[in-house]
């Protein structure tokens, strides 16, 4: 019988142990198969810092290197100029890139450096246990915002990839989800091109990905991803945000 799914080699053959309805799982295969299809395997270099992030380095059956808190991108940095022919990615949370990340963040982007990130936007820190990170949406209950976050008090939620989008370093950004197969797909394309675009040199990449923590959000997990679609992605739209062509003008 011929096989027309398997395992991707990039992929480690354990399974997840990731909370149920969690959708990191997701994004690591995505990563693991465009790796495949893009003949990667023996030059990918992932680094991922402090966080439910962390845990990629058992998934992906690549070289892998972890960073401080927040640092990835610096780390990113130093690997690709080392080795610049090597396909070179972070795999970052929100809490992590948009927070204590944020310096290191955005001067690769205004640098171009040629590094992809793959940033998990679940509106919360997840593994410190639930409180409220840069994207939490106003009215978002967390840990450290039980009556939902307020804007006067704790700030407006910050959007990633519309700050690095006016930086002329920056060559692809995009916001996807994979909170149905549709997005799923479209996710998946999107990681690609971001690899592709690193790896003709163009600049600094990244790829949004918006993903559910129903442990955190304190939902099921099909609730999690009607959350999800009904309240992150309108204050989040997906799409690309910029592409080479604008680069080049």
């Amino acid at each position: 019988m011929k096989k027309v799914f398997t395992r991707p080699k990039a992929l480690a053959d354990i399974p997840f142990h990731y909370c149920p309805g969690c959708t990191h799982g997701i994004v690591h295969r995505l990563v693991a198969e465009v790796i495949d299809e893009m003949g990667m395997y023996e030059r990918a270099l992932g680094v991922a810092p402090v966080g439910c992030s962390v845990f990629i380095y058992n998934y992906l059956d690549i070289d892998m290197y972890q960073a401080a808190h927040g640092r990835a991108p610096a780390v990113g940095t130093g690997i690709k100029r080392v080795l610049p022919d090597r396909l070179v990615f972070t795999y970052q949370g929100d809490g992590d890139a948009a927070a204590i990340g944020t310096g290191e963040l955005v001067h690769a982007a205004a640098r171009g450096e040629k590094i992809t990130v793959i940033f998990i936007n679940n509106a919360v820190y997840a593994m410190t246990g639930g409180q409220m990170a840069p994207t939490t949406l106003l009215g978002q209950k967390t840990t450290t915002t039980p009556f939902g976050r307020e804007g006067e008090i704790n700030g407006l939620p910050v959007k990633v990839c519309e700050m690095l989008a006016p930086l002329d370093g920056s060559a692809y950004l995009a916001r996807v989800s994979v909170h149905n197969p549709k997005n799923v797909n479209a996710a998946k394309k999107a990681i690609r091109k971001a690899f592709e675009v690193q790896m003709r040199g163009d600049g600094f990449t990244m790829v949004e990905v918006l993903s559910s923590c129903p442990t955190n959000w304190g939902l099921s997990p099909l609730e999690a991803l009607k959350w999800l679609e009904e309240k992150m992605i309108p204050y989040y739209p997906l799409g690309e945000y910029k592409t080479p062509a604008e680069v080049n003008g």
